[in-house]
């Protein structure tokens, strides 16, 4: 198994961006710098960690060959007597030190451009596998906690987090270490070519420095925390609105969207102000700290000069190495900034990475061996809240092979049953078998692979109608695909397109019509090929016609395999072995059609309500017919309502 492979829960656990948090987090993204699998990546770190240090000495360097520049520019004007003396001089001509300044500076420019290079793969690497396993730990979480998340959100976590992350390996483990490497170079330097006084002015300066930079983004860390929550804010309201981008064109809605999103945005914009005018500030108190610094530095070196002690060599030097203090100093001041932030990141991907999953799979869990494909519900209770039950004590079975139809007015609990079913909740009360077999005790990836589902709601990837129909058997052929369409009945629409199996979707698959969809749906779920078929409301998108195509389809497909359907059209159900009528979570009717037809109850006063409705349709059709052709004769009324069971009024 490869490491992005590995369980999501290997990387559980929390993180702050309070004490320790920073501790924290190099201790967990440690392993992903240096994989115990990977020996090339290991290879390229310590690589990176020579060219490091190589390019931090010729940064050292670079001080001194301007300091024997100027000096040689200043005490060199005439050409020297002796041979001897001719070749040191033309060793430190001012030409010769200028050119040695100018090659440190690329030998400096190399070895860190190098090292970037060679780190890049190990910093990408530590990226991929944590947004990965990110990734795939939002699949393992609960239906419940989607339901009451925002997609908006949970990819800016997952955006914002993976930019962390790289900012953390890059920042931390490339430039922190260096840079105080550097700084104790710099210090020996002064201390041994100066003396002890510039040691204490540079010690001075930079525990100053730090110690702004350390409470003004300690200070900032509030601000951001808030800039990120009014982003998520935005952004969430954002993809809202655009995926509900019809509902809100229905509604003439697109100002009161506009004006919601412009709250949000004002939200950001007030908090992204606060935290560009605080990083003002701190970038003004570390420049003032350092400049005070440099100048105290400076002034030493002057009244050395004045004392004859320090040549204008050593000034210029001195110049030189502080102002390239300034650059690490300014670094460490950035990476603290920038490390706090991205601690603050991530620490929400780190505590999604935390939250552990509602449903999980027992230790020692199996996978489901389907024998015959038997359903069983045995005493099912369920509640979503505890105060409000959804299902009481439901017991019913499907037998291997059979069809068993479930309906009822809205609430009653019937997609409940089908969620229970998938076990993306786990009942409150009693127990779901398959074969015998509890639903809590086999693997949810075998549970599901076992079992087929057309939802009512049918939602596409933005991919083409092939890669749609074929994420129900991934492996299945072009040939395969194209049959399962065919008997899907939608197989001669997409012949029609001008790019066929190749066109694209769109967003959820708004291109498509409401019926497209659906047929698409139970396209992939024919290829899927399952011993057991789940189809709640399958054609509820479809007109008369089409329902009946796909009604026959469906038929063919569901025979010999154990089918429960979720029915609101009960005329698609007729034909079921067992039809259970469910009213507030409990089953209040159960028979064949014509068996709960006679019994003139709840099921005979919804089909009776159903065949008004579609017989009042049907008269409305012909009557738009009649003004086209008016030598037709409209149907008589009384007669079609001869369809109708008697006593319906009683059943009321």
């Amino acid at each position: 198994m490869s490491d992005v492979q590995r369980p999501a829960h290997a990387v559980r656990r929390e993180v702050s961006a309070d004490g320790g948090a920073l501790l924290s987090t190099l201790v967990h993204l440690w392993p992903y710098v240096w994989p115990s699998d990977r020996r090339d990546l290991k290879a390229r770190v310590l690589v990176a960690s020579v060219l490091i240090f190589a390019a931090k000495l010729a940064t050292i360097a670079v001080p001194f060959t301007f300091k024997w520049a100027t000096d040689a520019l200043a005490g060199h004007g005439t050409a020297p007597l002796g041979p001897d003396d001719v070749i040191a001089w033309a060793l430190a001509t001012p030409v010769m030190m200028t050119l040695a300044y100018g090659g440190m500076r690329m030998i400096m420019a190399v070895l860190t451009q190098s090292r970037d290079a060679v780190f890049a793969k190990v910093a990408m690497y530590a990226v991929r596998r944590l947004a990965t396993r990110t990734f795939d730990h939002m699949h393992l979480l609960s239906l419940r906690f989607h339901l009451e998340r925002r997609t908006g959100s949970l990819t800016r976590i997952l955006q914002r987090g993976r930019d962390a992350i790289e900012t953390i390996v890059r920042m931390l483990l490339l430039q922190l270490a260096p840079t105080i490497v550097e700084v104790a170079l710099v210090a020996w330097v002064l201390l041994f070519h100066f003396d002890w006084r510039y040691l204490v002015v540079i010690m001075a300066t930079v525990a100053l420095y730090i110690g702004f930079t350390f409470y003004a983004t300690e200070w900032r860390i509030g601000i951001r925390r808030d800039m990120n929550l009014s982003d998520n804010d935005a952004n969430a309201k954002a993809i809202d609105a655009l995926l509900n981008y019809e509902t809100v064109k229905y509604f003439s809605a697109e100002e009161r969207e506009a004006a919601r999103y412009d709250r949000a945005m004002a939200r950001y914009q007030e908090a992204s102000v606060r935290a560009y005018v605080s990083l003002s500030v701190l970038n003004a108190g570390q420049a003032v700290v350092f400049t005070i610094g440099l100048a105290a530095a400076m002034v030493l070196c002057a009244y050395g000069i004045e004392q004859h002690r320090n040549t204008v060599g050593d000034f210029v030097m001195i110049n030189a190495m502080m102002i390239q203090l300034y650059q690490p100093l300014n670094f460490m001041g950035m990476v603290y900034r920038e490390i706090k932030q991205a601690v603050i990141d991530i620490e929400t991907m780190f505590a999604l990475l935390a939250r552990q999953p509602d449903i999980e799979d027992r230790p020692g869990a199996r996978p489901l061996a389907v024998r015959a494909g038997t359903i069983r519900f045995d005493d099912v209770s369920f509640a979503y809240e505890p105060a409000r039950p959804i299902l009481k004590n439901l017991s019913f079975e499907v037998a291997a092979g059979h069809t068993v139809a479930i309906v009822g007015p809205s609430g009653a609990g019937k997609s409940t049953i089908s969620r229970l079913l998938f076990r993306f909740y786990d009942v409150t009360g009693g127990r779901v078998l398959i074969d015998g077999q509890d639903v809590r005790d086999v693997t949810q990836s075998s549970l599901r692979g076992a079992i087929g589902m057309v939802p009512q709601d049918t939602v596409l990837f933005n991919d083409t109608i092939r890669y749609n129909i074929r994420y129900g058997r991934w492996d299945a052929t072009d040939a395969e695909v194209e049959e399962a369409a065919r008997l899907a009945q939608i197989d001669s629409f997409i012949r029609l397109a001008p790019k066929g199996y190749e066109t694209e979707v769109g967003e959820r698959g708004l291109k498509l019509s409401g019926g497209e969809k659906q047929r698409v749906a139970i396209a992939r779920t024919i290829l899927k090929a399952p011993p057991i078929l789940l189809l709640d409301e399958a054609t509820s998108a479809l007109d008369s016609h089409t329902e009946k195509d796909i009604q026959d389809a469906l038929d063919r497909v569901a025979r010999n395999r154990t089918t429960l359907v979720i029915a609101h059209r009960l005329s698609t159900i007729v034909g079921a072995d067992e039809i259970l009528v469910l009213d507030k979570g409990a089953i209040v009717e159960r028979g064949s059609h014509d068996q709960l037809l006679a019994h003139h109850g709840l099921y005979a006063s919804m089909w009776n309500r159903q065949r008004e409705a579609e017989l009042a349709r049907e008269i409305l059709e012909e009557a738009a017919e009649e003004e086209v052709a008016p030598n037709r004769n409209p149907p008589e009324l009384p007669e079609a309502r001869e369809e109708l069971v008697p006593a319906a009024d009683a059943a009321e």
